[in-house]
């Protein structure tokens, strides 16, 4: 089975932020994920991952102010100064962590507007190759218009043609973030899907379908897919970026069921 990795942000939520890099060690897991650490030190981060045995693998930068609406600001051409002191930003937090991958979210904006993809094929392209100096992987991640109606980066398959094309034109650290939830809801085909992007991908999430609960809970038998992956010879992470029907403690029975007790966590 893939190595999972507790996405802090909605698991543990019982505890206060940083202390559910412990509550994610105790319950066995030795990586994580979470969206935004930036309420928080470079250094408080680093700290409580190391004091825990925990690998960080994967966060967002800067979306903007997410309180106002913003979901990120790649695609949004008056923002592009914002967007690169961003990078500067979740730089600093992925170097004092060890982070070996950033998820550049696009923003609220129309993908037919030539405007708007030729700001985010911009910044994605300065992203890039400023996390490329550091030997850091940038994400970008196809996201469902229901769970985020007039996000820019609306389809997998665009996404995949999007980061082919420009890999081609020499950025290689750039790499497609698949999250099954997303793909289920945008497209089905999941596992098809990963088949054929599998050469793309640089990260993978998991959360059931429609609720976005525990795997396991909805319409997608995500065992099958799990075993899917190892037959791709996936190697990465799988992170748990799923709402917790209770405590989070209490719904983990989910990792020994579907691995059949061989779960890496």
């Amino acid at each position: 089975m893939p190595r999972f990795a507790a996405n802090l942000t909605l698991l543990f939520t019982e505890h206060a932020f940083l202390d559910r890099f412990e509550a994610a060690s105790r319950a066995g897991f030795t990586a994580v994920e979470f969206l935004f650490p930036y309420e928080h030190s470079p250094d408080d981060i680093a700290g409580r991952l190391a004091a825990n045995g925990l690998d960080l693998v994967l966060f967002n930068m800067p979306p903007g102010d997410w309180a106002t609406g913003d979901r990120g600001l790649a695609a949004l051409p008056e923002r592009f100064d914002e967007m690169q002191a961003g990078v500067e930003t979740a730089l600093a937090y992925a170097l004092a962590a060890g982070c070996p991958r950033l998820h550049l979210m696009a923003g609220m904006a129309n993908r037919q507007d030539d405007h708007a993809m030729e700001a985010y094929r911009r910044s994605v392209r300065y992203a890039a190759e400023r996390l490329a100096r550091h030997g850091i992987d940038l994400l970008i991640e196809p996201i469902n218009g229901r769970s985020m109606p007039g996000y820019f980066l609306d389809d997998v398959d665009a996404a995949a043609e999007l980061v082919a094309a420009l890999r081609a034109e020499g950025l290689t650290n750039l790499k497609l973030q698949f999250d099954i939830f997303h793909c289920q809801i945008l497209h089905g085909d999941v596992t098809m899907r990963l088949a054929r992007l599998l050469p793309l991908i640089g990260h993978v999430q998991v959360a059931s379908v429609p609720a976005r609960h525990e795997p396991g809970t909805g319409e997608v038998n995500d065992a099958f897919v799990f075993t899917e992956l190892d037959r791709l010879g996936y190697s990465g992470s799988v992170g748990c970026e799923y709402n917790p029907r209770g405590r989070t403690e209490d719904g983990l029975g989910w990792l020994s069921t579907y691995a059949g007790g061989r779960a890496r966590i």
